[in-house]
């Protein structure tokens, strides 16, 4: 009886709140037109990489980076620009697209940018050249992360890997809850160097027992207004994905009921709307859990910015993998980056205590979604001839 009475109420309070937003409706087009006109869009980078290596090195160097845009990243934030000089390329940290509040040790960004790295190497080698990575050669705490140069030719290597690179989507809609074949458990496992751990769960309980966690984390995060306000700043609604060229597309989150119908009112922080958002939110994360066929939780026995690039070049050539083998797969940030769930984390898969938990990530199979937009090379890249 309480909750039906409970549920009576937010039908109300629902109800009167559609009243505001329909006068607000009147109001709103002249100014987001407005904002529209005065935007200008950027230049998106295509989802499609050469065959072959082009014949100059300029545009070898083009081609490379231009695989390293379509690296995924938290909030497809993009926090990379990259250098190239002759026959080297700099991958440097874009601290003006970190998340501070959400990613304060910037791990996250680093792993953005060890996928990144990963999608070069792995471009190099389907194109018979031979790389050779520097990390950090300016020491931790400067912004260039990597150095890659190459040399050859040599045979081609790494070609399915190469090809799942413009197939790759990070796939945020419910699975159909089918688990994963044992081959394809190991395929995907072969992807992990002996100094990561690669934890599994595939049995229904315990998926639910972290869909648990992962709904605490995700209402944790979305009650807290700064993280709250971050993530909603990375949000893009209508049209703004095209023409900011970063951001995750709001249809992209697969919402239902008041928070897709009013959409940016259900998650801006100032509206009153947002607690319809942020109630929807916290049920799809747990939802979306409950619906994988298998969970993957990826760790480290060591910290720090190196031991986090290494673990985005596993985790990139993991989702390559599964991106072959038709198997969708998304990142779970919420548990990772609030560090109080770190150990129930760690207890649900089974790891050590001491384990640093890096990537938490839910796979199945459903439906393929567009891709997300990226920004194209000439915006993000600086090319110099020696």
């Amino acid at each position: 009886m309480a909750l039906e009475t409970e549920r009576a109420l937010d039908r109300r309070r629902f109800l009167v709140l559609v009243g505001g937003a329909l006068a607000y409706s009147a109001l709103a087009p002249a100014e987001a037109l407005a904002k529209k006109v005065r935007s200008e869009s950027v230049t998106l980078q295509s989802w499609t990489l050469p065959a072959q290596a082009p014949a100059t090195s300029i545009d070898l160097a083009r081609a490379v980076i231009g695989a390293g845009v379509l690296a995924p990243s938290h909030w497809n934030t993009q926090p990379w620009r990259m250098e190239t000089d002759g026959e080297q390329i700099r991958l440097v940290a874009d601290g003006t697209r970190a998340l501070p509040v959400c990613d304060p040790d910037q791990r996250s960004m680093m792993l953005a940018l060890g996928a990144s790295l990963e999608n070069m190497v792995i471009a190099l080698r389907a194109w018979g050249r031979r790389p050779s990575v520097t990390y950090f050669p300016e020491g931790d705490h400067h912004p260039t992360v990597a150095t890659i140069a190459w040399g050859g030719p040599e045979p081609p290597h790494d070609q399915l890997l190469f090809s799942a690179i413009p197939q790759r989507r990070t796939n945020r809609r419910d699975y159909d809850g089918r688990g994963l074949y044992m081959e394809s458990r190991a395929a995907l496992s072969a992807q992990i160097p002996p100094d990561l751990r690669l934890h599994w769960i595939d049995d229904r309980d315990p998926i639910h027992a972290v869909a648990e966690i992962v709904k605490a984390a995700t209402e944790a995060q979305l009650k807290n207004e700064p993280a709250q306000k971050e993530q909603f700043s990375w949000t893009r609604f209508d049209d703004q994905a095209r023409r900011r060229g970063d951001g995750v597309n709001f249809d992209d989150m697969d919402f239902s009921g008041p928070a897709s119908w009013f959409g940016a009112h259900t998650f801006n922080p100032k509206s009153l709307f947002e607690r319809f958002g942020v109630g929807n939110a916290i049920r799809k994360a747990r939802g979306a859990v409950r619906s994988a066929g298998a969970l993957a939780l990826l760790t480290t026995p060591a910290t720090g910015p190196l031991a986090w690039v290494n673990a985005g070049q596993a985790w990139e050539r993991f989702a390559l993998r599964a991106t072959s083998l038709g198997i969708a797969h998304q990142p779970l940030h919420a548990p990772i980056e609030t560090v109080r769930f770190h150990a129930d984390l760690l207890r649900a898969f089974g790891a050590a205590p001491g384990e640093q938990p890096l990537m938490l990530a839910r796979l199945g199979h459903a439906k393929q979604p567009h891709a997300s937009v990226r920004r194209a090379v000439a915006m993000i890249a600086s090319f110099r001839n020696s």
